[in-house]
């Protein structure tokens, strides 16, 4: 079977192997150009995005500089999809984000990892798995998402947290590795931040 096969599939492959790398320095240089464009011209931003994505909803702004070292090719975003400075992606593949989610700055979002083996790494074999991310989500500055993982629908994922497995809807969840600390509830209809209240 061929690495481009096996990558398919989400088994170990050589990430290495010409087939698999055939369009990326293509991609990257579209990130390239992406980075290049003037913060206050969305309009550029806007058509560069759905070029360069899977899937772009409306309403969606990345703020540069952004990475992807396949160039957003591999994601699918919502509607109203923001992100921060210095988002990075490594959507070796699918990486689906819902309407309305925020990422903090400097967060990474990893669908590729690599074998435990020191000898299939040494070979540069590598594996897949894609993300997904609820709608209406907000990862938090310097969040780390790992391969295969689900955050549900609302959940806040904290500053600085390593998100290794499921997380579900409708909690605060925080940590390295990311646990929920509590399920949104009363408290958040009354408090905005600690002991702050709300006045609207």
């Amino acid at each position: 079977m061929k690495d481009a096969e096996r990558k398919a599939k989400h088994l170990v492959y050589r990430a290495s192997d010409p087939e698999v790398m055939a369009k990326q320095a293509q991609y990257l240089d579209e990130v390239f150009e992406y980075n290049q464009v003037k913060p206050s011209d969305h309009k550029t931003k806007a058509a560069m995005l759905k070029k360069m994505f899977a899937e772009v909803g409306n309403h969606c702004y990345i703020e540069t500089p952004f990475h992807a070292n396949f160039g957003g090719h591999n994601v699918h975003l919502g509607n109203g999809v923001y992100a921060n400075f210095n988002l990075t992606l490594t959507d070796d593949t699918d990486i689906y984000i819902g309407d309305k989610t925020m990422i903090g700055p400097n967060v990474t979002i990893a669908t590729a990892g690599h074998p435990i083996k020191p000898e299939l790494r040494a070979q540069e074999y590598q594996y897949d798995f894609p993300i997904h991310i609820g709608k209406n989500v907000w990862l938090g500055a310097n969040v780390v998402v790992c391969p295969g993982v689900t955050i549900g629908d609302n959940t806040v994922i904290g500053a600085g947290s390593v998100v290794t497995s499921n997380i579900p809807a409708n909690v605060v969840a925080v940590g390295a590795p990311c646990k929920v600390l509590r399920e949104i509830g009363d408290h958040d209809d009354k408090y905005y931040f600690r002991d702050h209240e709300l006045d609207i």
